[in-house]
C-alpha cells in the first residue's frame, strides 16, 4: 500500500502538461494532471472509449464541447461520457491547474 499526496510534485512546465498515474487496473485509471496554460491542439478533439470524471483541485480551465463551453474553477467537477467530443480550450496562465481525473 502506497500513500500518495495529490499536492506533491506540482511541476511548473509551460511547454507541456504533466501526467501522474495514481492508480490503474483493468477497469479504472486515476491520474493527476498539471496544466500550466496548455490547451488542446487546434482542431483536436478527445473522443475517448471510456468515461472520464474530472475534478479541478486548483486553478481554472475551460472545457469545450461541440455545443458549449464549460468553465471549471477550484472544486468544480464534471463527468464526461465515453465518445463525447471535448477539448481543453483554456487553463490558467498564472497558476497551475491541477486536475484529478478518473477514467472508467
Amino acid at each position: 500500500m502506497k500513500k500518495y499526496n495529490i499536492f506533491e510534485e506540482i511541476i511548473i512546465d509551460k511547454n507541456e502538461e504533466k501526467f501522474f498515474e495514481i492508480f490503474k487496473n483493468e477497469t479504472i485509471k486515476i491520474e493527476k494532471i498539471v496544466s500550466n496554460g496548455q490547451t488542446s491542439p487546434q482542431n483536436f478533439w478527445y473522443e475517448q472509449e471510456e468515461n472520464e470524471f474530472v475534478l479541478v483541485l486548483e486553478g481554472f480551465a475551460i472545457l469545450q464541447f461541440e455545443d458549449k463551453d464549460i468553465e471549471l474553477k477550484k472544486g468544480d467537477c464534471l463527468n464526461i461520457k465515453a465518445k463525447q467530443k471535448h477539448r481543453v480550450k483554456f487553463t490558467s496562465l498564472d497558476e497551475p491547474t491541477i486536475w484529478f481525473a478518473v477514467f472508467y
